[in-house]
């Protein structure tokens, strides 16, 4: 039976992925995590894991054992708070070695923000070297045992993270920004999925709608609806998407619209193939000499009719629409504020993942757009098969 395919418990769990993936994400994805172009964890060799730490008044000290070369930054943020009036505390960095170097000073008020980047030209001068030096290298001279601590008076309240980008990062490593591939890809599917479904079900509605509309009512009406769409299938459709992104906006719902509008044109023709052979037959032939209205002969017997078809229509319908979302997202005209596979295409050509050899942040939107399509086309295939069983005859595909 067609429902036994592969491709219905495929679409299962990657509906699944879609709603239940990004709920199951502990940040946001947009937050980098580890350096830019971290490889994944898997292949990252000797490169050092990601590490964050919390200084607070229950923990003012944190040690960090370090076994690998020097790292590519550091960060220290946060914010701390003293209940007493004439404040003298201090951040205080030691290597390995014995050398202690003094990162900040609080002195006088009893409120205080930290925001400290190793790559801060500011930050540089404080300690005493040259901006074009890099600091974690005097911070990190050898392999060994580092502390971090908040000496003086303590604190009261507040805390400070210090974060080291580590050199490789989690099931697909980070891009450009140093945010986590994996959870970009699985907040990606959803968005993949709403705009092709959502903009394949309004094209169906409209072609469902027209092509019914064309084929009973046939005559002058019937010529002017088809030449109309013999007008818009002769237009080439993306440079009059990018034409009307441009002009109408970048948002999500802006594209599932006008992919939605420009869409319908195949279905309606095939809805009036269907209307035009039906017209014609015995039962409608009664209906109409029995006085029932065009609009319940539509509503009652050719919408059921139809509805096998329009099934196996709207599948096959939602991977050209995925793949008009991925191409103009590729070309950089969608909401740059929305994740999605396409987004994903066009970030990692524009910062050069390409010739970086980055191919974690290429081939899981690759794939993941490859995979659903195929999903959908077989989907589309065994609804038809469903629709007319003659199709079984020449064999499965």
């Amino acid at each position: 039976m067609p429902m036994h395919r592969w491709s219905f418990l495929a679409f299962f769990l990657i509906l699944i992925a879609a709603v239940f993936g990004p709920m199951s994400l502990s940040e946001d994805p947009q937050q980098p995590v580890a350096k830019p172009f971290a490889p994944p964890a898997w292949i990252g060799g000797d490169a050092p894991p990601p590490f964050s730490a919390t200084l607070s008044p229950a923990d003012p000290s944190v040690q960090i054992d370090w076994k690998w070369a020097s790292p590519e930054d550091l960060s220290i943020r946060g914010n701390l708070s003293f209940e007493v009036d004439s404040v003298s505390a201090s951040l205080k960095w030691e290597t390995p070695g014995g050398d202690v170097f003094n990162l900040a000073s609080f002195e006088g008020n009893d409120d205080w923000a930290v925001d400290i980047d190793a790559r801060d030209v500011s930050f540089k001068r404080s300690l005493g070297i040259s901006p074009f030096e890099n600091a974690a290298n005097l911070m990190f001279p050898s392999l060994g045992r580092y502390i971090i601590s908040i000496e003086g008076t303590p604190p009261s309240g507040g805390s400070l993270t210090v974060a080291l980008p580590g050199g490789k990062w989690g099931l697909l490593g980070t891009d450009q920004r140093g945010r986590d591939v994996f959870s970009l890809f699985l907040v990606g599917i959803r968005v993949s999925l709403l705009v092709g479904i959502a903009a394949t079900l309004l094209a169906s509605v409209l072609g469902l709608s027209i092509g019914l509309a064309s084929g009973y009512l046939g005559g002058a009406i019937d010529s002017l609806i088809m030449r109309a769409v013999d007008v818009l299938l002769s237009i080439p459709v993306l440079p009059i998407l990018m034409v009307i992104v441009g002009i109408w906006g970048k948002g999500l719902w802006q594209l599932i619209l006008i992919l939605g509008l420009f869409s319908w044109m195949g279905t309606a023709r095939t809805v009036r193939s269907l209307a035009l052979s039906l017209r014609e037959s015995c039962y409608v032939e009664n209906l109409r000499s029995i006085g029932a209205s065009p609009f319940y002969i539509l509503y009652r017997h050719l919408l059921p009719e139809a509805l096998p078809v329009l099934l196996a229509t709207i599948s096959l319908g939602v991977p050209g629409a995925i793949l008009a979302e991925a191409g103009l997202s590729f070309l950089g005209l969608s909401d740059p504020r929305v994740i999605s596979w396409g987004r994903m295409l066009h970030e990692a050509h524009g910062f050069g993942a390409f010739t970086a050899g980055a191919w974690w942040l290429i081939l899981p939107p690759g794939l993941g757009i490859s995979i659903i399509c195929l999903v959908f086309l077989d989907m589309g295939r065994a609804i038809e098969e469903m629709a007319d069983p003659r199709l079984l005859k020449g064999g499965r595909r």
